[in-house]
């Protein structure tokens, strides 16, 4: 019996690998040119290709022309990579192995853990992207009171940074940088409209996207500009603190949620150390263990991501 479930494990490696071989050769294939096609399938496919290269090259470079920073993409470092594949895997490979107590099927499951670098670039740009909106907020505050001061527009921007440098010590910051390239920009005889809608294009946040068009359009219509300004900081800071008292509200049920769903893994692995006979048939393919638990491990994986769903509450 122990001979037939080698053999069984060894053929899914094979089955498994053999597929990622012939989607490799696939992928290589398609990117040769093929025979003579019609003109219109082939301005689709260059068109396609340029399409999936220029987002690549973006997305390694993340920033543009001026070297400014483009929010919508996050370039990993090569160690940076490497440290969260790691991460993942090695989580994966022990749920894995506590579900199949086998090294093979561990090592499948926990080829999965590569792809996680992609998932969680995306919660490090909506990161990135909320510190900026709160970073802009202040910059808002600040250059209000310029304009209530008697300052003009450009001036007015002028002096956010001075006190944007009182707030976030460090020419590394966001929004320093930001308002340092739009000051660079209005030296060199550019219209601050043309600045503003760069950097709205850049960043990807909608609060500074709104401010953007209205601020143009009152620009250019004689619009009040400190009535705007006011009270698209207050309406941002008005966000924030909705956002805050979501979180705090839901961070209890969060954790509820994480602990139901790693209770399952710790008391498959208490029940398979303290008494290996009981949970002898799980792992056994004479008895179908395995499968049923495959199936189990995707109801666990499907509920843990249904109740990060529920869990993420946008304003």
């Amino acid at each position: 019996m122990r001979t037939i479930e080698n053999i069984i494990f060894i053929a899914v490696g094979v089955s498994i690998l053999a597929i990622l071989l012939l989607v490799l050769f696939e992928r290589k294939k398609n990117k040769q040119p093929s025979e003579p096609e019609s003109e219109v399938k082939k301005e689709k496919k260059i068109k396609k290709l340029t399409s999936k290269m220029s987002k690549k090259q973006e997305n390694q470079a993340a920033t543009n022309d001026h070297g400014m920073t483009n929010y919508d993409y996050y370039s990993y470092k090569s160690h940076e990579f490497i440290l969260i594949a790691l991460i993942a895997f090695a989580i994966l490979f022990a749920i894995g192995f506590v579900f199949y107590q086998n090294i093979i099927l561990a090592g499948i499951v926990a080829l999965a853990g590569l792809y996680y670098p992609k998932l969680h670039k995306k919660k490090l740009i909506k990161k990135r992207k909320a510190e900026l909106s709160r970073q802009f907020q202040q910059a808002l505050f600040s250059l209000s009171s310029a304009l209530v001061a008697g300052r003009s527009i450009e001036n007015g921007f002028k002096e956010v940074t001075n006190d944007l440098y009182l707030l976030y010590p460090g020419k590394e910051t966001m929004i320093i940088k930001e308002f340092e390239q739009i000051n660079k920009k209005l030296d060199n005889r550019e219209t601050i409209e043309s600045a503003l809608e760069d950097f709205s294009e850049r960043a990807g946040v909608e609060d500074i996207s709104n401010f953007t068009d209205v601020f143009v359009t009152c620009k250019r219509t004689g619009g009040d500009l400190v009535e705007v300004i006011r009270r698209t900081a207050h309406m941002i800071s008005e966000k924030f603190e909705i956002q805050q008292e979501i979180s705090v509200m839901v961070a209890q049920k969060k954790f509820e949620s994480n602990a139901l769903a790693v209770m399952p893994i710790g008391i498959i692995a208490l029940l398979t150390y303290s008494s290996k006979d009981y949970a002898a048939p799980l792992f056994q393919w004479s008895e179908f263990g395995p499968v049923i638990m495959t199936f189990c491990l995707g109801i666990l994986i499907f509920s843990f991501w249904i109740c990060q769903r529920i869990m993420d509450i946008e304003v």
